[in-house]
């Protein structure tokens, strides 16, 4: 006998086909079932692709072979059988069994079993809608995982930038420490200079004094020279009236020589006599000019000695005083250059030191203000942790209870499970052959079982699914 039926089962077709042959007063039945799952949008238990079935049944020994397909989940499914009928089996026939038999048929079993399946189809798509919701849990708890290192990510992120600043105020502190010795040693070393400057100047003005002092004498050694080139002066301008002098009465005595000369010339009287008072003229001029020059020469070499020991002293006094001018000028230049010099390096040292405070200022200000902006992004990033954690309490709280009405609709599926086997039992007076299909979902770990029940009488098969 060849039978097919096709019945909807929560939005999904299932068609099967069945073959009984008779063998030696046993049987054996061929069926055959397809079943089309709903597409991703449509009703029913979307869990599931598409389900096929061939079974080949002999009695005494169930055989269920079964082969599934679930594209979108990688589902692996092996069938349970029993073992292989051997090839010839002894017959015996029991006549008392082929008579008919006196069945009355509950006209409202059929209302019951309709609203059994009602209640079942309601029921498998309550369960496809709490699967929905338990999938769409998983995907927001990743979500959270995710922004959960994100934040842990930002959170070293923000510590290393605090450490980083840290590290450049330490590194300016120590810079400004170092400023700030540079300049105590500058400041001592100005001290020194302003002190050896004021020693310097008290120096000069000593030999300013000094050399007001050589130049009085130098004018007073001057005036006296000049008072002997004058007597000089004088003394050769009293020489050529002398000279003039000498000359004249030289003359004159020449003249009375001669007009005495004369007179006794004309006297023919000669009178002899020793006069001792014979003057000599020209010996008395050569004394004269012979004392008169041995005085101007001694006059005049004394003078000339005396100016020239005076000059010679002063020029060398003169050369000593500018010497040491000289070397007092040339150490207050270079005293002078050196306190420029480091005036200088103070003013620049002063301006660094404000340029580094500056900074630093500047650098802590930046830094405080990172630190309030780092410590407020924590906070924020603390709250909105807060806030993740209290969603996902919430979710894990909606998935306990999804869990748990998952648990109490697995309850009631296996209880009216039972209630269709005690009724299916009751209708066929046949223990039927049950096959279990375990179907493992490969990605999130879920094993479902699939109860596949065939009952020889009314040549039916029943699939029920349960996790």
């Amino acid at each position: 006998a060849l039978c097919g039926s096709r019945c909807p089962h929560n939005g999904m077709n299932f068609s099967s086909s069945s073959a009984v042959v008779p063998k030696l007063g046993a049987y054996s039945c061929v069926s055959a079932m397809a079943h089309r799952g709903g597409g991703p949008g449509g009703p029913g238990y979307r869990c599931l692709g598409a389900f096929g079935s061939r079974s080949l049944c002999v009695v005494g020994s169930p055989r269920v072979a079964v082969s599934c397909r679930w594209p979108s989940f990688g589902y692996r499914a092996g069938g349970l059988c029993g073992p292989s009928p051997p090839s010839i089996t002894s017959v015996s026939i029991n006549e008392s069994l082929l008579t008919p038999l006196n069945l009355e048929i509950d006209p409202n079993a059929q209302c019951v079993k309709h609203e059994e399946k009602e209640q079942i189809k309601h029921l498998n798509n309550k369960f496809a809608a709490f699967i929905d919701k338990v999938r769409f849990l998983e995907q927001q708890n990743k979500l959270l995982e995710t922004k959960w290192q994100f934040y842990q990510n930002r959170k070293c992120c923000q510590s290393s930038l605090e450490l980083l600043f840290e590290g450049y105020i330490e590194t300016l502190r120590r810079e400004a420490e170092y400023v700030e010795a540079d300049s105590g040693r500058l400041a001592s070393e100005l001290n020194h200079v302003q002190e050896a400057l004021e020693g310097y100047k008290k120096k000069y003005e000593e030999e300013l004094a000094l050399r007001a002092t050589a130049e009085n004498e130098f004018v007073l050694l001057k005036k006296d020279i000049d008072s002997a080139y004058l007597c000089k002066a004088d003394l050769e301008a009293n020489v050529e009236p002398l000279r003039e002098e000498a000359i004249f009465l030289r003359t004159l005595y020449e003249e009375e020589i001669l007009i005495l000369q004369s007179q006794i010339s004309e006297t023919s009287v000669v009178v002899k006599m020793d006069n001792s008072r014979e003057l000599n003229m020209d010996t008395v001029l050569a004394e004269i000019k012979a004392q008169c020059d041995d005085i101007a020469s001694r006059s005049r070499a004394e003078a000339k000695s005396w100016y020239q020991t005076k000059c010679e002293e002063m020029k060398a006094t003169v050369t000593q005083k500018s010497e040491n001018l000289c070397k007092s000028k040339d150490e207050f230049n270079q005293l002078n250059r050196s306190i420029q010099r480091l005036t200088a390096e103070v003013e620049n040292a002063k301006q660094q030191c404000c340029k580094l405070e500056a900074a630093i200022a500047e650098a802590e200000q930046q830094g405080e203000a990172a630190l309030s902006d780092a410590r407020c992004k924590l906070a924020e990033l603390e709250g909105a942790l807060q806030k993740a954690k209290q969603d996902m309490a919430c979710l894990l709280k909606e998935y306990q209870e999804v869990m748990n009405s998952k648990l109490g609709l697995d309850i009631e599926i296996a209880t009216y499970r039972r209630l269709l086997e005690g009724e299916e039992n009751r209708a066929g007076m046949v223990p039927p052959r049950t096959g279990i299909l375990q179907a493992e979902n490969v990605q999130t770990g879920i094993t479902h079982y699939v109860h596949i029940s065939f009952i020889p009488h009314s040549n039916r098969i029943i699939i029920l699914f349960s996790r």
